[in-house]
C-alpha cells in the first residue's frame, strides 16, 4: 500500500480542489488568486503524471520534494517532473490565495519538437530548496508569456491552439534556463565555495582509495556529500567551470595514470583496476581518447 496519492489526469487536480474541470485534458492553468475554492488541506503527499510550474509569493505554503522542506519566498519558482512524489503542507490550514500554478501533461509534447529538449531543461529534476528566484522584472517576462497561455485555453480551441501553447510554453523554459544562468552568475560566491568543496572531494576520493571499492565517483556520489540534486550540482559545476562533473573526473583520473605509468612497472590492466575501471579496455580508450595515445604508447614516448 502506497502512503501518497497517485494523480494521474488533470482533471483530477481539480475535482479535488472542488474547481470546474480544465478547459483542455492535457494542459491547465491555475491563478491562486482568482480561484473560487475555499477549501483547507491538511498535509498531503501526491506523486502526479506530469510536469508542474508554480510560483509563489507568499509564505503560507510549504513543499517538500527531493530531500528538503522548502519554504516558498517571494517570486520563487519551482519545477516539479512526472513521478516525482511531492509534499504539499499548509500552515494552519490557510487557503492559497496567490501565485500560480501550469500544469502540463507529457503527451503535449510528445509530437512537438520541444520533446527531444525536455531533457535539457534539468531544473525539472532540482530539488525543492533549488528554486529559482526571479525578479520583479523576470516575472514579468514570465507572466506574460503565461497570460498567452491563459488566453488559447480560454479561446474556443481550433487547430492552431495546441501549437501556440506549446510553442509559448517552450518559450517559457527556455526564459527559465535563462533565468536559472543568471542566478548561477548571481550567486557566485556561493558557487565557488561549492566548486572548491567539490575538488576537495573529487581528490579525498582517490586520496582515500575509494573507487578500489566502489569504482569512479558518479555525479550522484557528489550530489549527496553536497546536498544537491545531481541536476542541480552539475549545472552549477559546468557554469563555474565551463567543465561537466564528468569531465573533472576523467582529468583527474587520466593525471593519475600518467604519474603510475610513469613511476612504476605496473601493467596498464593493473592501472586500470588500481583507478578503479571493471574493464581495462575502458581505461585504456579513455585515456587516448584524452591523451591522444594509448597508455603504452604513452609510457614509451616518455
Amino acid at each position: 500500500m502506497t502512503d501518497f496519492l497517485e494523480i494521474k489526469t488533470l482533471s483530477k487536480v481539480f475535482r479535488m480542489l472542488d474547481m470546474p474541470p480544465p478547459m483542455h485534458p492535457l494542459v491547465a492553468f491555475m491563478d491562486f488568486s482568482r480561484t473560487p475554492f475555499t477549501k483547507s488541506f491538511p498535509s498531503v503527499k501526491v506523486v502526479c503524471d506530469f510536469y508542474q510550474i508554480s510560483l509563489k509569493n507568499d509564505s503560507n505554503g510549504f513543499l517538500k520534494y527531493g530531500r528538503e522542506h522548502y519554504d516558498y519566498q517571494e517570486g520563487s519558482l519551482v519545477f516539479i517532473a512526472p513521478g516525482q512524489v511531492v509534499e504539499y503542507e499548509f500552515s494552519n490550514q490557510q487557503t492559497v490565495n496567490t501565485g500560480w500554478s501550469l500544469f502540463f501533461h507529457p503527451d503535449l509534447v510528445r509530437t512537438s519538437p520541444i520533446h527531444s529538449k525536455m531533457k535539457e531543461y534539468g531544473f525539472f529534476q532540482y530539488q525543492s530548496n533549488e528554486a529559482l528566484h526571479i525578479s520583479d522584472k523576470e516575472k514579468q517576462i514570465v507572466e506574460s508569456i503565461l497570460q498567452k497561455i491563459e488566453l488559447e485555453l480560454d479561446s474556443n480551441l481550433d487547430d492552431f491552439s495546441e501549437e501556440l501553447i506549446v510553442s509559448n510554453l517552450e518559450l517559457l523554459l527556455n526564459y527559465s534556463k535563462r533565468f536559472y544562468n543568471r542566478q548561477f552568475i548571481t550567486r557566485k560566491r556561493f558557487s565557488g565555495d561549492t566548486i572548491t568543496l567539490f575538488s576537495t572531494l573529487l581528490n579525498a576520493y582517490f586520496e582515500n582509495e575509494l573507487q578500489k571499492e566502489h569504482g569512479l565517483p558518479t555525479v550522484k556520489y557528489f550530489a549527496e556529500q553536497l546536498n544537491f540534486s545531481p541536476n542541480y550540482l552539475s549545472d552549477l559545476i559546468k557554469k563555474g567551470t565551463d567543465k561537466s562533473i564528468i569531465e573533472h573526473i576523467h582529468y583527474h583520473v587520466i593525471e593519475l595514470a600518467k604519474n603510475k605509468l610513469l613511476s612504476s612497472n605496473r601493467t596498464v590492466s593493473e592501472i586500470a583496476f588500481e583507478l578503479g575501471f571493471e574493464y581495462s579496455q575502458y581505461f585504456s580508450r579513455l585515456f587516448k581518447n584524452k591523451v591522444g595515445k594509448t597508455p603504452l604508447a604513452y609510457r614509451q614516448m616518455n
